[in-house]
């Protein structure tokens, strides 16, 4: 029996979400269902915008309460690991570890799994794909930095085409157009590796594993990168019934 328990807080938004859930439930195959962990999924996609919150100031107490609260509720559940299931709301992990101290030991950063997986593979530099937030506030570079990687990130005249790749993925409208400029996008990087910087980006890589234009790229993913790290931390959790 695994009786290791899992918190996801996500819904930013739902379908990388479900995605994300998905792809945990795959790590851990097991003849019965008691051999996987338990997942408390919160897909509170009620919470005001993360990016809007950096970029304007606008509503950014709510935002940190909604996260603090959503963040409290997996401490009473039990929980054992939380993931914040979206990369912009990183930028306000500090604020939500403040207001709930008991949750330091127990947030899986997802940026900092992803650069540590890179470094192990002694990568020094990649590209990066993400939100005008997580591009904005430098946190991949704040972190990266700690492991000696260095960050590539898009011009200022590519976040409207950023926003458009995963506005698509949001309003769950990937056409083959979305697809064919994604695939382009990847490949215009000078990088070897290309990050994919926000929870919705790796759903539409798939479209273009699907549609059979793979960018000539290594793809590196954090959320992924967070599922290996819980795999890991799975085993000692796994009892004799």
């Amino acid at each position: 029996m695994n009786n290791m328990v899992i918190g996801i807080i996500g819904g930013m938004g739902s379908y990388a979400t479900v995605n994300f859930f998905k792809r945990l439930v795959d790590a851990f195959p097991g003849e019965k269902e008691w051999d996987r962990p338990r997942i408390i999924l919160d897909n509170y996609c009620t919470m005001p915008s993360r990016v809007r919150a950096i970029l304007y100031n606008e509503n950014r107490n709510e935002l940190v309460k909604d996260l603090s609260t959503a963040t409290e509720h997996m401490i009473q559940c039990g929980v054992d690991y939380i993931v914040l299931a979206c990369n912009t709301s990183h930028v306000f992990l500090p604020d939500i570890i403040s207001n709930v101290p008991d949750s330091e030991t127990k947030f899986i950063n997802i940026i900092d799994s992803c650069a540590k997986e890179l470094h192990e593979k002694k990568i020094a530099r990649c590209g990066l794909i993400a939100t005008e937030g997580t591009l904005d506030t430098c946190i991949y570079q704040s972190v990266f930095d700690g492991y000696s990687i260095a960050i590539d990130a898009p011009t200022k005249e590519q976040y409207g085409e950023i926003r458009y790749f995963i506005e698509s993925v949001k309003q769950n409208k990937i056409s083959e157009e979305v697809i064919d400029a994604f695939a382009k996008f990847i490949e215009s990087f000078q990088n070897n590796y290309v990050i994919l910087g926000c929870t919705e980006l790796p759903i539409l890589y798939q479209a273009c594993v699907e549609r059979g234009c793979i960018p000539n790229k290594k793809i590196c993913d954090p959320l992924q990168s967070t599922i290996k790290q819980l795999v890991s931390c799975s085993n000692k959790f796994i009892v004799n019934q």
